[in-house]
């Protein structure tokens, strides 16, 4: 391709920024919607189909299976942290619901599929043009804040992990596949067919 050609195609076309994200929605927490400010990264998931190997006279034949979800059990966001620690404290209740160590019980079961992790994708007008919804989500671990009086005062983060069963493209163009053209086609995405988001048990911030 020519530099023009190069040109070309991005201006026509653009780039994609690392900036250009939000959540909206995170598992088992309702946050207001002036802390997802406070998100300072994330990631978009990834998803796998699995090689299957079939040996024949020497020769490995690789074939495709199932599907997997590399990262479903750790997928980390890390948040600029409020001076009053209102987000800190609610991840460290979704903790505690999870299980507690004081009394020995928990809702350790199999996650509602109503608490999802909502990831969006912005344009340059800050409209979402795609959406990316993570079922069954529940927050896995919270990471330790280290501190430090000799600090010249940078803003302290919070660290943390959360696990989910698998991911949908809920808004946006996603891949289709016709079987009569043998074509994948690009069409708006609807959700997941038959999931509809139960209630969620929610830890509320109440600001």
């Amino acid at each position: 391709m020519s530099i023009q050609k190069f040109y070309n195609t991005a201006y026509n076309n653009d780039f994609a920024r690392q900036f250009q994200f939000k959540l909206s929605r995170f598992g088992p927490i309702t946050f207001s919607p002036e802390h997802y400010v406070y998100v300072e990264t994330a990631s978009l998931p990834g998803r796998q189909i699995n090689s299957v190997p079939v040996p024949y006279m020497g020769l490995q034949f690789n074939t495709p299976g199932t599907v997997s979800y590399p990262g479903s059990d750790n997928w980390a966001v890390t948040f600029r942290c409020d001076k009053d620690y209102r987000i800190r404290d609610a991840l460290e209740h979704a903790t505690f619901r999870l299980f507690d160590d004081q009394t020995s019980t928990g809702a350790y079961g199999m996650p509602d599929q109503g608490q999802v992790i909502v990831l969006e994708l912005l344009n340059k007008a800050m409209a979402t043009i795609r959406s990316y919804t993570l079922y069954g989500a529940w927050v896995k671990s919270l990471e330790a804040s280290n501190y430090d009086i000799k600090d010249g005062g940078a803003i302290q983060t919070i660290s943390c992990s959360l696990a989910y069963q698998f991911w949908r493209v809920t808004k946006g163009n996603a891949p289709s596949f016709n079987p009569v053209t043998k074509n994948w086609n690009s069409t708006e995405s609807t959700g997941v067919v038959g999931i509809k988001p139960a209630g969620m048990v929610t830890t509320d911030l109440g600001i």
